[in-house]
C-alpha cells in the first residue's frame, strides 16, 4: 500500500468515535478540567466565586448563633484564608457512611450536612452553602488547601495538594488552655492550572463581605489584606440593624419618604406534589427623586439576576400604584398605565429573603426560580403596599406624583426620540434630500467615502477634484453646534447635525437609562468605508474640525473605536520650483518638510507662499494633495486620540472651570499673539 494511504487510514483510525471513545471524569479532574460547570467561569469570576463557596459555610455558622465574626485574610501570593468562629467542621470518622468526613467534605461532589431541612435532621435551617458541592470544588481547584478544625479541646488539620489529601491521615492535637478556641480555619490558594486568573483584588473582596454584612445583621466581617511591604490593611462591616440601616446609608438625604421595613414569615410549596418549606423576608423601601437602587438577597447570597423576589416586586408595586392612580383620579382622561420603569426611577429598595428550600437558577446563585417565593411575596406586597397607601396618605401621594411624572418625562422622551429617529432615518433620494449633499455613483459602502467639508467654496473645489464613482462630499454651513455642552434636544435641533447623521446612516449612541430613549445605533447600516474631516488649516477650520471630531466622540463613539473617521492632512505651503524652463509645485505639510524641500532643490529657483484655502485651490491641486488614495495622507482618529480629545474637550468646551483656568494660566503666553487687540 502507498505510505500516503497508510498515512490517511492512520488518520481515520484516530478520529473514530464509538463505544471506547466514552469516558467519565474522576476525582478532582471532575472541577479541575471544567471549573465552569461549578464556578460559573474559569477566569476570575469563577475564582471569585469559589472563595465565596467558603465564605458561605463561615456566614451558615454564625447565621444559626455560633460566632459572631469572619475573618477573611487575602495574602500577596494570592492565597485566602476565611477564619470563623462557628462549631468546628467535623472531620472525624463517619460510622454511618463509613468513611472519614473529611474525606466527605472536600472529596466528595454533593456531600454536607444540609439536605434534610424540612424534617429537622440538617444542622442549618436557612443555608446559603446548600448543594455541598463548594467546599469540596474549591478545594479540588487549589493548589494546596490546609483545614483546622476545633471544638473547644481539640485541633483537627488535613492537608490537600492539586486537589489530593497530602497523607490521608487526619492529625489531631489536644488544645491547651490558652488555645482554647472553636471554629474553622482554611487557608488555600486557588490554582493557575485551573483558573486563567488569581488574581482575586482587595477591592472584590471587600464588596462581597460589604453584601454579606448588609443581609446578616450585627455579624462582624473583619478583612485583612497584605500590602507590598508585608504589613496588613484591616477592613470591618457590619450593619447592627441589617438591611434598614443599609438602605438609610444609601439614599441620605435624598429619601422623599421615611424608609419602611417589613417582615413576612409564611410557608408553601412550588407544586402540589413538592414538599411544603419554611420563608421568610425582610423588605425595606422608600421613595426617592435622585436616587434608584433594587437589591435582592436570598440566604445572604446576592441575587445579581433576581428571579422570583424581583418578579414579585415588579409586579406589585405595579399593580398597587396603578391601583391607587385610579382610585384618586390622578391619571388624564385616556393617559396609558404606568410601567414598572416609570416605578423603578424613584424607588429604593433592598429585599433579604431566606427559605428551607432553594432553587437556584445554577450554582452561582445569582437568581433563584422558586414559584411559591414569587406568588407569597407578590401577595404579601400587594396587600402590604394597599394598607400603606390609606395609613400614610402624604407618602402616597410623594409616590404617586413622582412616579407620574416619571412615566410622563419618560412618554415625552419616547415621543422625541421618535422624531428623531424619524429624522435621521431613510434613504437619500430627491424627495428626502440633504441640502447641497453631493452623493458618489457607488452603492458599495466598502469603497464610498464621505468628505465633509468646510462651506460651499470647498464644496465646488472637492466636487471638481474628486473621484465622482467612489467620493460624496457634504459641506458644513457656519460653526457646528458644541455636541459636549448641548442637551439632546439642543443636539438634534441642529440641522447641520441632523443632515450629517442622515448621510452618516447607522444611526447614533445616546447615554441613558432608559433602553426605550436609546436610538438605535447599527453599524452594519453605516454608508461609508471613511469619513473624512476635511477643513482648512487655520484657526477657523480647527475649530470646525474640534468641533466635529466632538459630535462624533459623543453620538457616534463606536466609528472612532472601529477607526471610521479620518482627517484629511492639508498642505501648509506651496512651493513652486523652475528649472530648464519646467515648473513643478511641491507641497510641505509642516515648517520640516518646508525646510527639506528647499534643501532638495538646491539652488533652482522657486517661489513659495502658504497653501490657500480649499475653497481657492484648482482641482487638479485638490485631487493630487487631499482625494487621491494614492497621494493623499489621512490621520485616523484612534481610541487613544479620542481620550485625549475628550480631556482637552471638556477643558476648553466643556464645564471643567477649574481645568480651563489651569490651563490658561500655563498656556495663555501662548496665545497673545492671536488676541484681537
Amino acid at each position: 500500500m502507498p505510505q500516503d494511504n497508510q498515512d490517511k487510514k492512520k488518520n481515520v483510525s484516530s478520529q473514530q468515535y464509538d463505544d471506547r471513545s466514552i469516558r467519565a471524569l474522576k476525582g478532582a479532574d471532575r472541577v479541575r478540567k471544567r471549573p465552569a460547570v461549578i464556578f460559573g467561569s474559569d477566569g476570575l469570576e469563577g475564582c471569585e466565586h469559589s472563595y465565596f463557596e467558603i465564605l458561605s459555610n463561615s456566614v451558615d455558622e454564625a447565621r444559626e448563633g455560633h460566632g459572631n465574626e469572619i475573618l477573611t485574610v487575602l495574602y500577596k501570593d494570592h492565597s485566602i484564608k476565611v477564619d470563623d468562629h462557628g462549631r468546628g467542621v467535623p472531620l472525624g470518622y463517619n460510622k454511618k457512611e463509613d468513611r472519614w468526613n473529611w474525606d466527605l467534605i472536600y472529596c466528595e461532589l454533593y456531600a454536607g450536612g444540609k439536605y434534610d431541612n424540612n424534617n429537622g435532621a440538617s444542622a442549618y435551617e436557612y443555608s446559603l452553602g446548600l448543594n455541598g458541592l463548594g467546599a469540596c470544588a474549591t478545594q479540588y481547584s487549589s493548589e494546596f488547601m490546609e483545614v483546622y478544625s476545633y471544638d473547644g479541646k481539640m485541633e483537627r488539620h488535613i492537608s490537600f495538594k492539586k486537589g489530593e489529601p497530602v497523607t490521608g491521615v487526619l492529625e489531631e492535637r489536644e488544645l491547651e488552655r490558652k488555645e482554647k478556641r472553636t471554629g474553622t480555619v482554611i487557608h488555600w490558594r486557588p490554582d493557575k492550572d485551573v483558573f486563567t486568573d488569581i488574581n482575586i483584588t482587595p477591592e472584590r473582596i471587600s464588596e462581597i463581605l460589604h453584601r454579606q454584612a448588609v443581609v446578616n445583621a450585627g455579624i462582624s466581617f473583619v478583612f485583612r489584606y497584605e500590602n507590598d511591604d508585608k504589613s496588613f490593611t484591616e477592613e470591618k462591616f457590619v450593619y447592627e440593624n441589617g438591611i434598614s440601616d443599609y438602605l438609610k446609608e444609601k439614599v441620605g438625604e435624598s429619601a422623599k419618604t421615611e424608609p419602611v421595613l417589613w417582615h413576612l414569615e409564611t410557608q408553601g410549596r412550588d407544586r402540589d406534589d413538592k414538599d411544603e418549606y419554611k420563608l421568610k423576608a425582610d423588605i425595606s423601601f422608600c421613595t426617592s427623586a435622585n436616587v434608584s437602587m433594587l437589591e435582592y438577597y436570598h440566604n445572604s447570597s446576592f441575587l445579581e439576576h433576581g428571579g422570583s423576589p424581583d418578579r414579585a416586586v415588579k409586579s406589585a408595586f405595579t399593580f398597587a400604584l396603578d391601583k391607587y392612580l385610579k382610585s384618586s383620579g390622578k391619571y388624564n382622561k385616556n393617559e396609558a398605565k404606568i410601567t414598572f420603569a416609570d416605578v423603578a426611577d424613584c424607588l429604593v429598595l433592598v429585599s433579604n429573603s431566606f427559605s428551607t428550600m432553594t432553587s437556584y437558577e445554577n450554582q452561582t446563585k445569582k437568581a433563584i426560580t422558586n414559584t411559591f417565593i414569587y406568588e407569597a411575596m407578590n401577595d404579601f406586597l400587594r396587600y402590604n403596599l394597599e394598607i400603606y397607601f390609606i395609613e400614610h396618605p402624604i407618602e402616597a401621594e410623594i409616590m404617586a406624583n413622582q412616579v407620574l411624572v416619571n412615566k410622563r418625562s419618560r412618554e415625552s422622551a419616547e415621543s422625541a426620540r421618535l422624531n428623531i429617529k424619524k429624522k435621521l432615518s431613510g434613504t437619500i433620494d430627491i424627495a428626502n434630500r440633504v441640502e447641497k449633499f453631493v452623493n458618489c455613483r457607488s452603492k458599495d459602502p466598502n469603497v464610498r467615502e464621505l468628505y465633509i467639508v468646510e462651506g460651499d467654496s470647498a464644496l465646488t473645489s472637492c466636487k471638481l477634484g474628486r473621484s465622482a464613482e467612489m467620493q460624496a462630499i457634504i459641506p458644513v454651513r457656519g460653526k457646528t453646534l458644541n455636541c459636549l455642552k448641548a442637551d439632546y434636544d439642543r443636539i438634534f435641533k441642529s440641522e447641520i447635525i441632523t443632515d450629517l447623521l442622515r448621510v452618516i446612516g447607522c444611526g447614533v449612541e445616546i447615554e441613558s437609562k432608559k433602553k426605550g430613549d436609546i436610538l438605535p445605533f447599527d453599524l452594519d447600516n453605516l454608508r461609508w468605508s471613511k469619513i473624512i474631516i476635511c477643513t482648512d488649516a487655520d484657526e477657523d477650520g480647527f475649530q470646525i474640525r474640534t468641533l466635529l471630531l466632538t459630535m462624533f466622540y459623543r453620538l457616534l463613539p463606536t466609528l472612532l473605536q472601529e477607526q471610521r473617521v479620518y482627517i484629511a492632512e492639508t498642505p501648509l505651503f506651496e512651493i513652486t520650483v523652475k528649472d530648464k524652463g519646467k515648473e513643478e509645485t511641491l507641497f510641505a505639510y509642516d515648517e520640516y518638510e518646508k525646510a527639506d524641500i528647499l534643501k532638495e532643490i538646491g539652488n533652482k529657483k522657486y517661489t513659495i507662499q502658504r497653501s490657500k484655502g480649499l475653497g481657492e485651490n484648482e482641482p487638479d491641486m485638490m485631487w493630487q494633495t487631499t482625494m487621491n488614495p494614492a497621494t493623499r495622507r489621512l490621520i485616523a482618529v484612534t481610541p487613544a486620540d479620542a481620550k485625549k480629545t475628550e480631556e482637552i474637550f471638556d477643558t476648553l468646551l466643556g464645564d471643567n472651570l477649574p481645568a480651563r483656568k489651569e490651563f490658561i494660566a500655563v498656556h495663555g503666553k501662548e496665545y497673545m499673539k492671536d488676541l484681537d487687540v
